[in-house]
């Protein structure tokens, strides 16, 4: 569980910005401790806490890369070479040697037949009653692996910090690798506050509205390596907050709450943290977003996300998902982002980062960003009907039509 102490970021600002939050993130927050063992075929998802060594060469012989024939370079001579057939190499057995002067058909994957080096692809081979006939130019090597061109015996094959993926998973049964030793799973817990919230599949009172930040934020965490813990809807009240976050704290790794951090009156998330433990920064200079809260409860820390629905997206991106990332020991991993021309005109205030929501149009090579025609942060629809963020650093300000912007595309963060 983590264990950070309440004054671990010391920071007394009242307005933070993006990269100041990431750095304090960065540079104040260790991994949990603790490491376990796990069957390859579990291992999706989860952070690799020692380096994976390749327990031998990948591949482990000198094989055939494709269809064809096994001959020695060596037997090649000026203008055309015609060598006999002699033999046949299947994959998964061990070919025989090659005689002299002759050449052996070989399937892809087969073992190299001692006395050869080099591959005809079969495509581009010529036969005549038995015998291959090769052209002059041909280069020594071609169309053939050898042992550990892929990774040599006793390599570093995965780095510690790397998010297992179906390709490292991959490589990892490639070396024979059946268990890696994996960071445990971050236990997460996610709430959302308000009276005015209902539990979507129960019928609406008057002046509700259906909770959706909740099931977005957990569908966040799906694709992190964590155990993300439904704990349902706490009501506007300052004691219940306070209690709930205090118990929650004692059993998870992160807390997450969606509201209840403005300024109102029927805001209790941030006093609630300041109250149970100690407040790390309070609002935000980045639209939509400014109303999030850091803290620590015992411990544990506490990350209060706005409770408009794109604000609190943006944030979970910017804070949640590195701060999991460095609870996890994974190694850094910077949100997705790549060039695009503007297709619109916006006017931006200056010390503050924005995230316009762009649908992304390929036109004549270029790759334009199109800017929702709705900007409330509480349009659920401007996200599944956008494609990307568009991020406006704090010292831009007026953005015109073919202006180069920097877009975070969905595709990569979802």
């Amino acid at each position: 569980m983590a264990q950070l102490s309440d004054d671990c970021f010391a920071f007394g600002g009242q307005l933070l910005g993006i990269d100041e939050a990431a750095g304090l993130i960065a540079t104040r927050v260790l991994p949990l401790p603790g490491r376990e063992w796990v069957p390859l075929n579990a291992t999706r998802g989860r952070v690799l806490v020692t380096p994976l060594l390749a327990p031998g060469p990948l591949p482990p012989f000198f094989n055939a890369a494709v269809d064809g024939y096994a001959f020695a370079h060596g037997s090649l001579g000026p203008g055309e070479t015609r060598l006999p057939l002699a033999g046949r190499a299947p994959a998964g057995v061990a070919a025989p040697p090659l005689a002299p002067g002759t050449a052996m058909r070989i399937f892809t994957g087969a073992p190299m037949p001692a006395g050869a080096d080099t591959v005809m692809m079969q495509e581009d081979a010529t036969l005549a009653d038995g015998t291959l006939l090769l052209p002059e130019g041909l280069k020594q090597g071609a169309n053939c692996r050898p042992a550990g061109e892929d990774v040599a015996a006793g390599a570093q094959a995965l780095p510690a910090g790397t998010r297992l993926g179906p390709a490292e998973i991959g490589l990892a049964a490639a070396l024979g690798v059946a268990r890696l030793q994996c960071a445990p799973l971050l236990r997460v817990g996610v709430f959302s506050t308000g009276d005015e919230l209902a539990e979507p599949g129960t019928a609406l009172r008057h002046a509700q509205t259906f909770d959706s930040n909740r099931f977005t934020l957990l569908a966040l965490l799906a694709g992190l390596p964590v155990m993300g813990s439904d704990l349902g809807i706490r009501p506007d009240e300052p004691r219940a907050t306070a209690a709930a976050l205090t118990a929650a704290a004692a059993h998870h790794d992160l807390l997450l709450t969606s509201g209840g951090v403005s300024a109102g009156e029927e805001d209790h998330v941030r006093a609630a943290i300041e109250g149970a433990g100690r407040l790390v920064f309070w609002r935000l200079a980045v639209k939509p977003g400014r109303p999030a809260a850091m803290g620590v409860i015992g411990g544990t820390p506490v990350l209060g996300l706005p409770g408009n629905p794109v604000a609190a997206v943006v944030c979970f991106l910017h804070l949640a998902r590195p701060l999991i990332q460095r609870l996890a020991g994974e190694a850094p991993d910077p949100l997705p982002r790549f060039p695009a021309i503007a297709g619109f005109a916006h006017r931006k205030k200056a010390g503050r980062r924005e995230y316009l929501r762009v649908r992304l149009v390929r036109e004549g090579g270029k790759l334009r960003a199109d800017k929702f025609a709705r900007e409330g942060a509480g349009l659920l629809t401007s996200l599944t009907q956008s494609d990307a963020f568009c991020e406006l650093v704090e010292d831009q300000r007026d953005i015109a039509p073919g202006d180069l912007v920097q877009v975070l595309p969905f595709a990569g963060m979802f």
